[in-house]
């Protein structure tokens, strides 16, 4: 017994070791795209045309309105709240609509829409009992859609994707109107706020929000890949939209997936259409972008169902929905889209050998046979692992702190431990579903509308 453990836990480690250096190179390459194309785009782009500021963009030449979607189901703590907010923060000039998807069996969030008096809210109810999908409820908002052009003689311009617990920039109305008919859809960066009562939990978001909106997508769009739509501060072009409604009999989001919105966002891509993820500051000497904020799941709980469905819908359903179409930067980025349940394999089996070396250590200490196992490969890889680690939470610490300030980019270092957990059982949870037969129900979790930025 006193090789065997050892032996084991030496195995387990080769195991994680050669997946975490495969995923660390995989990121690698990410970080050094990035920058390799911020420097580019420094002493070339920003050499010849000044910078663009959201405040600053022109009138766009073909006018029209705006559609803003909001499908809601169980969210009468924080509908109300969220249209009263995003009505006085569009303001009066636009031509806008807000459709609300509810539903018959949800009598607050109906009381909460209905309470507000307002023509530019088209409250839509579902002919059917909730929860169904969030797909199947913007379905049925894109039907209210149709009735609305048909009574004004004209289609909208744009179709703006938010979540009821959304706080939209003020600025993001004009902006999808100047840019939406350049590509198929605009995808605005998405920045969690900063819960003070779960600085871990909901504070992980915020993490991988800044990295993954702050690079990710950069480097994904400049390798030539479809840009996955997040489902809030997102536009689509009408044109677009409708095209993909033709090809599925009239119905553009595909109610039986979990992430109808990631793909959306390849879906277009395959049609040829770009979307373009747009990272503008507001105003000119202020380093705030124009993104979508909105509080993000503050309990473990919460946050495993919520993560467990983004797994389920894009590594599991996605794999067989999807495909592997598209050139190499195209399947690069979904084969890095569907490693999450891998990565949580690995990360469970790396915490594994660690808790059983820390085990063998401590017996070691107290007197008790060890045969430590000696492995060069091993050895090499680790070092080589914890350099590369020691890149990894500093890029993750760098964009968190850009993002959040300095105090954040700290606490990102400890919160990956956070995140790592939550994703080892999410994806556990997500393979349970996956496997469970049958129609997927709206798994949503419970929402908080900010306080402070209450209209």
């Amino acid at each position: 017994m006193s090789s065997l453990l050892p032996a084991i836990a030496a195995e387990l480690a080769l195991f994680a070791a050669v997946g975490f250096l495969l995923f660390a190179l995989d990121d690698l390459l990410v970080d050094l795209l990035y920058f390799t194309r911020r420097l580019w785009r420094h002493l070339t782009v920003y050499r010849r045309y000044p910078r663009a500021f959201a405040s600053r963009l022109d009138a766009p030449a073909t006018p029209g309105w705006m559609a803003v979607f909001i499908p809601a189901w169980d969210e009468g703590a924080v509908i109300g709240d969220m249209l009263r907010t995003t009505l006085e923060r569009y303001g009066t000039s636009a031509d806008y609509l807000l459709f609300v998807g509810h539903y018959p069996n949800d009598p607050k969030t109906t009381a909460a829409i209905t309470a507000l008096r307002d023509s530019r809210i088209v409250p839509v109810l579902l002919p059917h009992a909730g929860p169904t999908t969030k797909a199947d409820c913007l379905n049925h908002l894109h039907a209210a859609l149709l009735d609305e052009e048909a009574a004004r003689g004209r289609l909208a311009k744009a179709i703006i994707l938010h979540d009821a617990e959304d706080v939209v920039h003020p600025l993001e109305l004009p902006l999808f109107d100047a840019l939406v008919l350049r590509g198929g859809a605009v995808q605005l960066p998405v920045v969690p706020l900063i819960d003070a009562a779960s600085r871990w939990i909901g504070g992980h978001y915020c993490d991988e929000f800044a990295e993954a909106h702050g690079k990710e997508l950069v480097v994904r769009e400049a390798v030539g890949a479809a840009v996955p739509l997040a489902g809030v501060g997102c536009a689509l072009n009408r044109e677009a939209l409708g095209r993909i409604a033709a090809y599925q009999d009239g119905r553009p989001f595909d109610a039986d997936s979990q992430t109808e919105d990631y793909e959306l966002g390849l879906k277009l891509g395959q049609m040829g259409l770009r979307t373009l993820f747009v990272r503008i500051p507001a105003t000119a000497g202020s380093p705030a972008m124009v993104a979508s904020r909105g509080h993000f799941p503050g309990s473990f709980s919460a946050a495993v169902r919520q993560k467990a469905r983004w797994i389920g819908g894009i590594a599991f359903s996605g794999w067989d929905r999807l495909g592997w179409r598209g050139g190499l930067g195209e399947r690069w980025m979904r084969l890095r889209d569907r490693r999450g349940p891998l990565a949580a394999l690995l990360l469970l089996t790396g915490y594994a050998a660690f808790f059983l070396f820390a085990q063998l250590w401590i017996a070691a200490r107290l007197g008790a046979p060890v045969t430590w196992p000696h492995e060069p490969l091993l050895e090499t890889l680790l070092v080589i692992n914890a350099v590369l680690l020691t890149w990894r939470v500093a890029m993750r610490a760098l964009f968190t702190g850009m993002t959040y300030g300095l105090a954040e980019g700290l606490r990102a270092v400890p919160r990956l431990v956070v995140g790592n957990t939550i994703a080892i059982f999410a994806a556990w949870r997500a393979l349970k579903l996956h496997l469970t037969p049958g129609p997927k129900a709206w798994d949503k979790t419970d929402h908080v509308f900010p306080r402070e930025y209450r209209a």
